[in-house]
């Protein structure tokens, strides 16, 4: 799973993922309950190519949840998404997003107590994270809400995303799209989404140990770290 990553910059949307970056500003690092920007089809009969990004809470946040919900939501599994209820109605809308990010963190134990780390695309390339998003319409101060997910797999066995997490706890990887792939998951069919649910390649991305500075308690009490 994936708690902390850091948002694409606003020029890293531009350059990378040709959309222009949302007006208001967002935090270089996110954790559950930030605003960050994701990608999705600006309206429902947009054509193929057709990308818009958007401010949402990382942390899905259904049309009868409090905004708390945030922080137990912020990754989706595939196996069980279309059935849980915080998803199901996302998934069956077909609410589909990328959520765009320079690198994401992982807690490794293979020192004895959790260590965060920082996984990158190898050649620098900012990530295309598959996701999720709503709408909850009556949000923070009566405005309406938009907040995401991020889809995950199962790891067993990778060779880099295997090292990260508990010993004893399952290995999950978020699903990350190559650059061909954006599009064509922001228009795909329920029937067909399975085929985006593959392991990313161990050899196109790196790690190293990136220590997590001070921050305020709510955040380093979040799983792993």
């Amino acid at each position: 799973m994936c708690a902390n990553y850091r948002p694409s910059t606003r020029d890293e949307l531009q350059q990378r993922f040709g959309v222009a970056a949302p007006d208001s500003a967002y935090a270089a690092e996110a954790f559950p309950g930030s605003m960050a920007p994701l990608i999705r089809l600006p309206r429902a009969d947009a054509v193929h190519g057709d990308r818009a990004a958007a401010l949402g809470m990382f942390g899905l946040v259904p049309h009868w949840a409090d905004t708390k919900l945030a922080r137990q939501t912020y990754n989706a599994r595939t196996e069980t998404v279309a059935t849980k209820p915080s998803f199901r109605n996302a998934w069956k809308r077909r609410q589909f997003c990328v959520i765009p990010a320079s690198t994401f963190y992982e807690p490794s134990y293979e020192t004895g107590k959790a260590e965060r780390w920082e996984i990158v695309d190898a050649d620098g390339t900012p990530l295309a994270i598959a996701g999720l998003w709503d709408v909850k319409q009556d949000g923070p101060n009566g405005l309406p809400l938009l907040s995401f997910t991020m889809l995950t797999i199962n790891a067993d066995g990778h060779p880099l995303m295997q090292r990260f997490h508990k010993p004893d706890d399952e290995k999950r990887m978020l699903v990350l799209l190559d650059e061909g792939q954006v599009d064509d998951w922001l228009h795909c069919p329920l029937e067909e989404a399975g085929h985006f649910f593959a392991r990313y390649p161990a050899e196109r991305l790196a790690a190293h140990a990136a220590p997590m500075i001070a921050r305020k308690r709510a955040q380093d009490s979040l799983p792993g770290f």
